[in-house]
């Protein structure tokens, strides 16, 4: 049996990660600016997207093989890729999640980059959203959007 892997794939391996999502009729794809995070062994188990902001990283794209849910998974791959950025994570999610997001360190933000505010803006005409951020301990001085 293989050990588990949590890491970034290499950008060439990229379409692993749309095979992953399309093989479990996710409409999820992973975007050409995106570093894709993968927990796997094996087999891909887990993938999440990472993209890097002037203010942080913007993280989408969490998805857990329906098979494999429920035992941790999601959290250990959130956690390591958070981990290897050295400034604000940013999501966007669907208020339900924010407990799960908020054990992992994610608080409610209001003022998100206005890269974010526009998107979140947009979706919310069709579905409800808030926007998250976990900030890194190198990071300490962005808050609700200013620098401090």
């Amino acid at each position: 049996m293989h050990d588990l892997t949590l890491r970034p794939l290499p950008t060439l391996l990229r379409p692993l990660a749309n095979k992953f999502y399309r093989s479990h009729r996710s409409p999820m794809r992973a975007q050409a600016d995106d570093v894709v995070w993968v927990a796997q062994q094996g087999e891909l188990l887990a993938a999440l997207c990472l993209r890097q902001l002037d203010e942080g990283y913007w993280l989408t794209r969490l998805f857990v093989a329906p098979a494999q849910r429920r035992q941790g998974l999601a959290a250990r791959l959130l956690n390591a890729a958070c981990e290897s950025c050295q400034a604000p994570v940013w999501l966007l999610c669907h208020p339900d999640l924010s407990d799960f997001y908020a054990a992992h360190g994610f608080v409610p933000c209001s003022a998100p980059p206005l890269f974010l505010a526009e998107r979140l803006m947009r979706y919310q005409r069709h579905k409800l959203l808030i926007a998250m951020v976990r900030r890194q301990a190198a990071a300490d001085q962005w808050l609700d959007g200013t620098y401090r």
